[in-house]
């Protein structure tokens, strides 16, 4: 591991996400100095980072944009970059192709390019997704399985996790790729499906007159009381996302660079996950769950599980927390939220 006698500088970008926000409370406990970046908009509510508001610095910047990029890199010149901003949603990878490739694909590179041109020293972290492996015919993926994305996000990231290797190779920067297995917490954006269901379980629970909005801009939860699912035969493997942030600040300290798999090496389907959540508060998810072809994918990827082992050997990483202490984690926060 490098150590320096200063206090450290940890550029985050997109810092208002899940990741980005605990990845910010964990560099802070390290005592970093921690700049992250938000996109300029209008909209001024960022929930999973108020708390943070006064303790790190924010900037604005866009994936789109190499200059915005180029600028925090020239002048903050940080010790570690952090690149977990993405159009992240599968599911409206195929609705937004283009843009998808523009930020996730290459919005990465611009990063790497500004990095390399402008201060080499930085370490960096490329956040990869298990999609990448999409259609692979596998029980468990590691780091040496071949890629098979089958949507515009996997191949969107697969292409940043290549180019991230490249840089890697071809530059000799210390730059990491973390291929991470679906990571949940109570900061999960509603658009995902472990808080679609654990909000959906709170707002009936909680007779919520005036739920959020679904993934198809509709009220999450239907006037006779249904929420509204896709397939519940698919299975992931799901993880906190409290613990993978831990695993991608170890990438960094290490002393060479490498691409790891982050995952818990299990998996539950979507029906595992609606009974658990619904079982903590009393009901039965057969009576609320509908499921709908309106919110099937185009193409669904396989079912496959991570293997960690790298990590647990290089890093000395695992996964503490299991996955139905993760749901009701995360429907004991939502029946907070939605009252």
């Amino acid at each position: 591991m490098y150590v320096t006698t200063m206090a450290k500088k940890a550029l985050i970008i997109g810092v208002s996400s899940q990741d980005g926000s605990y990845l910010a409370d964990l560099l802070l406990e390290k005592n970093y100095n921690v700049i992250g970046t938000l996109r300029r908009s209008t909209h001024q509510t960022y929930e999973n980072i108020d708390h943070l508001f006064g303790k790190i610095n924010i900037e604005f910047a866009d994936l789109l944009d190499f200059e915005s990029i180029a600028r925090l890199v020239r002048k903050h010149k940080p010790d570690e970059v952090y690149n977990l901003a993405a159009q992240s949603v599968p599911a409206d990878s195929w609705n937004m192709p283009f843009y998808t490739g523009e930020i996730t694909g290459l919005g990465p590179v611009r990063v790497l390019e500004a990095v390399r041109q402008f201060h080499p020293e930085a370490r960096i972290y490329q956040a990869t997704t298990r999609e990448i492996f999409g259609n692979i015919q596998a029980e468990s993926a590691n780091e040496e399985t071949r890629f098979d994305a089958n949507n515009p996000y996997g191949i969107a990231k697969a292409y940043a996790h290549m180019m991230t290797r490249c840089y890697r190779e071809s530059y000799d920067m210390f730059a990491c790729g973390g291929i991470l297995f679906n990571h949940e917490s109570e900061r999960r954006g509603l658009m995902f499906v472990s808080r679609k269901v654990t909000a959906g379980v709170a707002c009936i629970k909680n007779k919520v007159k005036k739920p959020p909005l679904n993934e198809a801009g509709e009220p999450l939860i239907t006037p006779d009381g249904k929420l509204q699912m896709g397939d519940l035969t698919t299975k992931r493997d799901w993880g906190y996302a409290k613990e993978y942030v831990e695993a991608m600040y170890l990438m960094l300290q290490h002393k060479t660079p490498m691409d790891y798999v982050i995952a818990t090496n299990t998996m539950n389907t979507i029906e595992d996950l609606c009974r658990i959540a619904f079982d903590h508060v009393g009901l039965d998810y057969k009576d609320h769950v509908v499921s709908t072809k309106n919110f099937f994918r185009p193409t669904e990827i396989k079912p496959l599980k991570g293997d960690y082992s790298r990590a647990k050997k290089e890093l000395g990483w695992e996964p503490k927390i299991s996955f139905e202490e993760l749901i009701k984690l995360m429907v004991d926060a939502d029946l907070k939220r939605f009252k």
